[in-house]
């Protein structure tokens, strides 16, 4: 090779190492920021709704035992997986309330989420995993069943908050009863503690009459997120 083209090729080279280093030096810059920013905003958008209509979605509440953000994987691994929701645990056949009234948008089960309820508040859509019972179909229509708990839901159904959807489980990826429950604004994933927060906030008189309230419940830790990928459940 002569001198010229060696020196164009290690041109080219610098050229493309000065690039790479750039890249990820922009990506810890802005990185941050952009979760800041993302994190501020469902803050804002938590705390600027009125709560008063929403309902705690667990009966017998016994703690929170995963948060929203990265974690070490739950079922065992050197791994980090994204938590889409907030786990709530409560004992195995504990009720699950509708956060929010809003229709069912979805019915399924199996996948990590085991069998889950979908359903759409506005702009607010609320998942709810590894719930007992089952999906079934009729007439080309999904729906849950759980004949243990005398639930029924459709896919279609308007449901109210407050209202009964189903039972603290064990099905999908789980390694004890509870709840996942998800949020998301837009599109957007939101963590749960922001909501949940704000709805304790707005509801002092509630939270001090009601000895289903217990102190814990408004304990929730809130996590970052970087909003990489989900882990689906």
């Amino acid at each position: 090779m002569s001198k010229r083209r060696q020196k164009l090729a290690k041109n080219v080279a610098n050229l493309f190492i000065l690039g790479l280093s750039l890249t990820i030096l922009i990506g810890f810059v802005f990185q941050p920021a952009m979760a800041k920013g993302r994190q501020a905003k469902t803050q804002q958008v938590a705390t600027s709704i009125a709560w008063q209509s929403a309902s705690f979605p667990v009966e017998n509440f016994q703690a929170y035992t995963s948060g929203f953000g990265y974690r070490p994987s739950a079922t065992g691994g050197n791994g980090w997986e994204f938590h889409s929701g907030l786990d709530i645990a409560a004992p195995r056949g504990s009720y699950i309330r509708n956060w929010w009234e809003g229709v069912v948008t979805k019915v399924a089960d199996g996948g990590a989420c085991g069998t889950q309820v979908t359903i759409q508040s506005g702009q607010w859509q609320h998942t709810y995993c590894h719930m007992e019972g089952n999906m079934a179909t009729a007439n080309g229509i999904r729906y849950l069943i759980d004949r243990g708990g005398a639930i029924q839901l459709v896919e279609g159904q308007k449901i109210p908050a407050g209202v009964r959807i189903g039972r603290v489980g064990m099905s999908g990826r789980t390694t004890g009863p509870h709840l996942h429950w998800g949020l998301k604004y837009n599109g957007n994933h939101v963590d749960p503690a922001y909501v949940l927060r704000a709805m304790f906030a707005q509801q002092p008189a509630v939270r001090q009459s009601s000895s289903q309230i217990k102190r814990q419940q408004t304990q929730i830790k809130i996590e970052e997120s970087k909003f990489i990928r989900d882990s689906g459940y």
